[in-house]
C-alpha cells in the first residue's frame, strides 16, 4: 500500500472499508470503499497530500462546498467530506460508476 492509502485506511477505519484505488487525476486520488454504516459503496475523493502542501486544501474545500449544492442525474451526489489525518475527503455515493470503475481497476 502506499503511504496515502495506509493512512487512509486507518483514518477511515469503522466508517470506511478502502478497497482500493480506482484513479488518479490531477488533484485527487480516488478509491473505492464500503460505506460499513449504510452497507454500500462509495468513491472516496483524496486530495493528494504533497499537492495540499503546495496549493493548499482550500481549493478542494471549495469544490465540495459548491459540489454540496449541486443536484443533477449526471453529477454523484455528495454524501460526506472532512478531515481524514491531514487527506481531505469527498465521498459520494456512486454504486453505478464504482461498479462499472472497479471492473477494470480494482483487484
Amino acid at each position: 500500500m502506499t503511504d496515502q492509502l495506509d493512512r487512509l485506511v486507518s483514518a477511515l477505519a469503522g466508517r470506511y472499508d478502502v478497497q482500493g484505488e480506482l484513479g488518479a487525476g490531477g488533484k485527487p486520488t480516488v478509491y473505492l470503499a464500503e460505506d460499513v454504516k449504510h452497507h454500500r459503496q462509495v468513491a472516496v475523493k483524496v486530495l493528494r497530500a504533497e499537492l495540499a502542501a503546495v496549493i493548499g486544501a482550500e481549493r478542494f474545500l471549495r469544490e465540495i462546498a459548491i459540489a454540496a449544492g449541486l443536484s443533477h442525474p449526471h453529477i454523484l451526489p455528495l454524501h460526506d467530506s472532512g478531515e481524514a489525518d491531514g487527506c481531505y475527503v469527498q465521498t459520494d455515493r456512486s454504486k453505478n460508476w464504482c461498479a462499472r470503475s472497479a471492473s477494470s481497476r480494482v483487484n
